[in-house]
């Protein structure tokens, strides 16, 4: 039938199940915008910047399992997308963002609005198009989500010319989608998986490496289940976190620069990792020449690139994390080795994380420990920094897809937008963003968005008054040169400065104010004993967000910390008193 190009796409979402979409209007999308105005089966969220949207999109794409799909204008419309656009490809998010673009033959003459789509996000998306001709809209559409949700999914861009977008054409959306030389591998080699279970069985020290690929794949189940058919010990990346609850007997915790001490020796010590959906990236291996040199390494993962590319590998596995697991489990026993526990609860013994308690301010981690118990099946969303990081360490992950965070770029601003996108999502699950006195006030217009659609995302802001991961650093190895990183920090104040203290000028901004000027509730919290009573008004609070800030101590720090370089048995360490 005959429809313009903005008609064509509303068709394809329909035929996509896209029954949510994150949209910011603009001069070159209007015709669309005009289309979406008469289809009640979409929703149509407007966030207040493109940035705060495709965090929005990604986070319900990551707690749902769907697409999120995204419709942004031409120049800076796209471009805000960027950041967004990167942190979903090193994470696997499926997204399809659309934007708008100039009419196709202004295309290189400098037009109002005009950017190069295309070329500024090729290094930061899985695929990207530009719509050359009307005809080609419906196949480019079909595949963008094709693409975008297969094989390591990630986000595709598709750059609309507003002439193509109002261009009359008699087509179809297509049903189906071909693609030359794309052909994800779902199966793994069954050679390769008999060798794998073969070596997993021999090993005398075997570890299971899970990464977010399990999540990612849905594979939690079938995980579960080859772990206790095994009795194989397994520790997690920050990605993998949910896919094995964290009070499971065989789960050992999180590894890598601000991993649990047992399951950074025991990654070091064993003489089998076997790898499931991890890249193996700097944050997990430390030093590189240092790294595993006892064990064999076999990895399975549904991106060819990724295997090998960081670290040897004595068993490749393409494919696809779940589909191998399953095909595993009738391949292994029971494997018994005690010796090897009882290393790993040494180690345990050794050193154990524990919660120290706050001074004039309350403990971050009695604060992230407090959220576990008053909303332990929650889905987490964080923001990037210290709060991240106790977050993976003191909250009770017990599901998949239940920690929202940003792994691989470690974007500041992503947690509340994110958190909104997944309430949007899951809209029956409570969802709890954490976020620091920095991230938050990166996107913090959002708040706008959770106030109109009354959502009931708990917010929660960990203000220690600076930029805190960054000041850790600074206070280890800078002799404390808190260099931009201090947030009370006005022109009245020394220039070198490293002191907190009543003389300090006061918080600028009132967060409780802030959220009350977005009518939403807001509490402050500064004594210890104050945290649960906060925390249950929360949970009982069910007419929209609700805001709190917990005045945290100013320099309390994650530990145990790897330094940059280090090798992952080189941890400093921190004992609560």
């Amino acid at each position: 039938m005959k429809r313009t190009g903005a008609q064509m796409l509303i068709e394809a979402f329909k035929q996509e199940n896209v029954d949510t979409l994150f949209g910011y209007p603009g001069g070159y999308v209007i015709p669309i915008f005009d289309e979406l105005y008469k289809e009640p089966s979409i929703d149509l969220i407007l966030p207040r910047h493109e940035q705060g949207l495709i965090h929005m999109a990604d986070g319900y794409a990551r707690a749902t399992g769907k697409i999120g799909v995204c419709l942004v204008t031409s120049g800076p419309g796209a471009t805000n997308t960027i950041t967004g656009l990167a942190t979903a490809n090193y994470d696997s998010v499926p997204l399809v963002c659309f934007t708008g673009q100039v009419p196709y033959n202004l295309i290189g003459n400098d037009a109002f609005q005009e950017a190069d789509v295309v070329g500024l996000t090729r290094s930061v998306t899985k695929h990207n198009y530009i719509v050359e001709n009307r005809k080609d809209l419906p196949r480019i559409i079909k595949e963008a989500f094709h693409i975008a949700s297969t094989g390591r999914p990630g986000p595709v861009v598709v750059d609309l010319p507003i002439d193509f977008i109002k261009g009359i054409e008699d087509d179809e959306y297509p049903k189906k989608v071909k693609i030359d030389g794309y052909k994800p591998v779902i199966n793994g080699h069954p050679l390769q998986i008999k060798k794998a279970a073969a070596k997993l069985m021999a090993a005398k020290r075997p570890l299971f490496l899970c990464g977010g690929g399990v999540n990612i794949s849905n594979a939690s189940k079938e995980f579960i289940e080859l772990v206790e058919k095994t009795g194989v010990p397994v520790v997690t990346t920050l990605m993998g976190i949910g896919a094995i609850p964290k009070d499971h007997p065989l789960c050992i915790g999180s590894v890598g620069m601000h991993g649990v001490y047992p399951a950074n020796m025991s990654l070091s010590s064993c003489d089998l990792i076997f790898s499931i959906g991890c890249r193996f990236s700097d944050r997990i291996t430390g030093k590189l020449s240092e790294f595993a040199q006892h064990a064999e390494i076999i990895h399975i993962d549904i991106d060819t690139a990724a295997i090998s590319r960081n670290v040897p590998v004595a068993v490749p596995i393409v494919g696809d994390a779940g589909s191998i697991i399953q095909d595993l489990i009738p391949l292994v026993e029971k494997c018994n080795h005690p010796g090897w526990m009882k290393d790993i609860l040494e180690w345990e013994k050794t050193y154990s994380l524990k919660i120290v308690k706050g001074g004039k301010r309350v403990s971050p981690m009695e604060v992230i420990d407090s959220i576990s118990e008053v909303f332990p099946d929650a889905v987490i969303a964080t923001d990037v920094g210290q709060h991240q990081m106790w977050t993976s360490q003191f909250y009770n992950f017990k599901h998949s897809r239940s920690l929202l965070t940003s792994g691989g770029l470690g974007t500041m601003g992503y947690g509340l937008p994110a958190a909104l996108g997944a309430q949007i999502g899951n809209r029956d699950k409570r969802v709890v963003c954490i976020s620091g006195d920095g991230g938050i006030q990166m996107n913090i217009q959002e708040l706008a968005v959770a106030a109109q659609k009354n959502l009931p995302v708990v917010i929660i802001i960990m203000n220690n008054n600076y930029l805190g991961m960054v000041r850790q650093w600074q206070q280890l190895f800078f002799d404390r040169h808190y260099s931009g990183t201090c947030l009370r920090q006005t022109d009245a104040c020394p220039a070198k400065c490293n002191e907190f203290g009543d003389h300090c000028p006061p918080y600028i901004p009132d967060f409780v104010k802030l959220a009350q000027a977005y009518n939403i509730p807001g509490i402050r919290v500064s004594k210890q004993e104050d945290i649960i009573p906060a925390l249950t008004k929360a949970r009982e609070h069910k007419g929209g967000p609700i805001l709190i800030e917990f005045r945290t101590e100013q320099e309390a720090n994650v530990m145990p910390m790897i330094p940059a370089g280090g090798n992952i048995t080189e941890m400093l360490l921190e004992r609560g008193e």
